[in-house]
């Protein structure tokens, strides 16, 4: 396939009002439950109206399985395996994915571990052409095969494939926690609906070791989001795009200037629906943290000043989704009193941070993970994980309501 084919987007219809007398933005009660100690969960939206679930679950002593499970008109389907066993890379943050190709066909993605070195570990893809009976031979994407790290994956369908973003290893030494170890890169490719990979590209050569990425595609363009990191530890949220076969410079969102010489496991999130893009991010600069939402309507080639849209103790672990009005939803983690919320909020680029509302409790740890957004039809589905003995991956939808 080349590398990006043009496909237009067609915008829903707007059935989000924005009139002063609104009704409420509500959250349902809990609609699935994975497994106790499922987590890792994420969300796909499906051309058809639907959606797919995916997340990883202990099945045994030191083995897990990616699961998944589909959301139609009526309801959520059994559980079902695309893989399983004990090279899984199991990570609180670095979470498997899954996006549906124009022809119907179902990539995942998940992380394999390749050596004894605890960060040495490689991308997985498999293709389902038969919504998830089956799977093809698993796939490496990046050309490189060395024993570092290669994850924080992105996958957006565009053309007759996919295209999809990673950040890797291969010019770090080992030794994780030596700050001179050499760089982390981020990179990116496309795979096409019989497993062909296109070329391993370099989009930039120093990033943040373990924040996510994020990739959508915006009118003609893709658009990757992802924590730089410069030589002097400043570790800002900065945009790459690719279009007419090539890859831009990178620039940054906002100008944070956030000095953090370590990686703060807290990378940005994007939603796009036409040439609006809204991105979401957490920063620290001065050890004042924050979140904030910016809007870009010529797909992502410039963003509107930041809007903040916490409470004023964010822990981060963000995810947006826009809404057909031009708003966008915002989750993310805010300490409380007792321990820690996953918030949600309405977001408008003109109006500015508009109402909050506590999807569910939860804690600080990384155990918690990261909620996760999806726009179905006139809903929003957000996934999390309940930390607990009888835990795991929990899904509810945010409504507008009475």
């Amino acid at each position: 396939m080349t590398w990006f084919k043009s496909v237009a987007l067609v915008a829903a219809v707007a059935v989000w009002g924005c009139a002063p007398d609104e009704p409420a933005l509500v959250v349902g009660d809990v609609e699935f439950a994975a497994g106790a100690g499922s987590g890792e969960p994420n969300l796909y939206s499906t051309t058809d109206g639907g959606a797919i679930l995916t997340w990883l679950e202990p099945t045994g002593d030191e083995e897990h399985a990616l699961r998944f499970a589909v959301r139609d008109a009526g309801g959520w389907s059994e559980p079902r395996t695309v893989a399983e066993g004990r090279d899984f890379f199991v990570n609180w943050a670095d979470f498997p994915s899954l996006v549906e190709l124009s022809d119907g066909t179902w990539v995942v993605h998940w992380l394999e571990k390749v050596a004894a070195n605890p960060y040495a570990y490689h991308v997985t893809l498999s293709l389902s052409h038969d919504r998830g009976a089956s799977w093809s031979e698993t796939i490496v994407p990046h050309e490189d095969r060395s024993p570092t790290e290669h994850g924080f994956v992105s996958m957006v369908p565009v053309g007759d494939g996919a295209a999809l973003i990673w950040l890797d290893g291969r010019a770090m030494k080992s030794g994780h926690d030596e700050l001179d170890r050499g760089d982390m890169s981020l990179r990116a490719t496309t795979v096409d609906q019989s497993g062909g990979l296109g070329s391993d590209v370099l989009l930039d050569s120093r990033t943040c070791e373990c924040c996510q990425t994020a990739l959508v595609r915006a009118g003609d363009y893709l658009v990757a989001a992802y924590r730089d990191r410069s030589a002097e530890e400043i570790r800002d949220i900065a945009v790459v795009r690719y279009a007419d076969d090539a890859w831009s410079e990178p620039v940054h969102v906002s100008a944070d200037n956030w000095y953090y010489p370590g990686c703060p496991v807290n990378g940005p999130q994007l939603s796009a629906l036409s040439d609006t893009v809204a991105v979401a991010w957490f920063t620290a600069p001065e050890h004042s943290a924050a979140v904030y939402v910016a809007f870009s309507y010529d797909a992502g080639a410039s963003f509107g000043p930041p809007i903040r849209i916490d409470d004023g103790d964010p822990l981060g672990r963000v995810d947006v989704e826009l809404l057909p009005d031009g708003r966008a939803i915002v989750v993310w983690l805010e300490r409380t009193e007792t321990a820690a919320a996953i918030r949600a909020r309405l977001v408008d680029a003109e109006e500015g941070a508009g109402q909050v509302l506590t999807v569910s409790q939860t804690r600080e740890t990384r155990a918690s993970g990261f909620p996760r957004l999806a726009r179905v039809g006139d809903e929003l589905l957000v996934a999390w994980r309940l930390v607990g003995e009888e835990g795991g991956v929990r899904v509810a939808a945010l409504r507008f309501g009475e």
